[in-house]
């Protein structure tokens, strides 16, 4: 089945890999996207489906060193000569819409941005920044009402913008302890207004997100991705985590939402997303589903065939191997991983990875 197309009504796949969305840090100049990334992604595009890396609909969401944006007219173009190879490949392509809240440093934000967040509690650990090395996190501004209500309309104004750029659609990042997961996460949110203090007001800016997304380009253009166990910058397990998790993926199903991602970290040492809330996560949704965490061919293959996911996502093995369905169809050996150059900018261990061919 991996190697099979999808057709759903708007979006057809030649095949059921996904390329996981991935930080790579290489928009150099003004988080503009750029030829370099356009050579990147149009490597990729034998994927099912590619998913871009993390990119901020808000100069307040540019957490780390040199990540893309797409909030203004300039980035729009630089994303455009990247849908448009990825395009003229055969390929499908999603931006990963991702405001990092209060995981930053004011060092990476450009000028007139501010670090916000559900509260006013400094995300531990560090963030690197070019100008100053490893800094420890940024205190955030608790949001009000009205900054709520304004990144809102900031993702729903870039994923108008990702439709101008040419994207087939969006992610909406509310996994990793970015800001959708800080509203979500009772670790980090402990608010006692109608966005915090239970399971419905926890949900509630992911459903308002997700709800103008789909406003203003369509539901069948919106994904979600999800990490519930997750630890990832200081969230982790709370009490009546399956219930809030579960309730949230049958509204975003009511909403029409294209897909759920699904993300298990265990594969990175984190606690695993129990079988069964994949399960019920599952069944609670009517769109498609993907999986990602430390798959290979044979269990992304399992996975299909017993019926837990529709695609299956794969990171750092499409990092390293432009020519991931090529070498997994022929039971070929992958490239392995230069962790040295995940976030270092320039084409070395980014499009320097050879094909199988070569």
């Amino acid at each position: 089945m991996l190697f099979e197309p999808l057709d759903t009504p708007g979006l057809h796949l030649a095949n059921r890999t996904v390329m996981a969305p991935m930080t790579r840090s290489r928009a150099v100049d003004a988080n503009v996207p750029n030829a370099l990334m356009a050579e990147y992604y149009g490597q990729r595009a034998s994927a099912g489906l590619i998913i871009t890396e993390g990119t901020s609909p808000s100069p307040n969401g540019l957490g780390y060193p040199r990540i893309p944006g797409l909030f203004n007219k300039e980035q729009v173009r630089g994303w455009k000569v990247i849908t448009d190879t990825v395009h003229a490949k055969g390929g499908r392509i999603f931006v990963q819409l991702m405001h990092t809240g209060r995981v930053t440093h004011v060092a990476n934000l450009p000028a007139g941005a501010e670090v916000v967040g559900p509260m006013a509690e400094v995300c531990p650990g560090e963030m690197y920044t070019d100008a100053q090395g490893p800094q420890p996190h940024s205190t955030p501004r608790a949001m009000a009402t009205a900054d709520i209500e304004h990144a809102v309309h900031e993702y729903a104004q870039s994923a108008k913008l990702a439709i101008e750029a040419g994207f087939d659609g969006v992610e909406l990042h509310a996994a990793n302890g970015y800001l959708i997961e800080q509203f979500l996460n009772a670790n980090v949110n402990r608010r006692t207004d109608g966005y915090g203090g239970s399971i419905d007001a926890r949900n509630r800016f992911a459903l308002e997100v997700a709800g103008a997304a789909a406003a203003a380009i369509g539901p069948d253009r919106v994904g979600i991705r999800l990490s519930p166990y997750g630890v990832f910058n200081s969230t982790g397990e709370f009490a009546d985590v399956d219930a809030q998790f579960v309730s949230l993926v049958e509204q975003v199903s009511k909403l029409g939402l294209k897909y759920v991602h699904l993300l298990d970290h265990s594969a990175m040492g984190s606690p695993p997303v129990p079988a069964g809330l994949k399960a019920k996560l599952r069944a609670a949704f009517k769109g498609l589903f993907i999986l990602a965490g430390g798959f290979d061919r044979a269990s992304a293959e399992h996975a299909l065939q017993a019926g837990q996911a529709d695609l299956i996502a794969f990171a750092r093995p499409f990092l390293a191997n432009p020519d991931l369905v090529i070498r997994m169809r022929a039971d070929a050996d992958l490239n392995a991983v230069d962790m040295s150059t995940f976030y270092t900018p320039g084409p070395k261990g980014y499009t320097d990875y050879p094909a199988l061919a070569a």
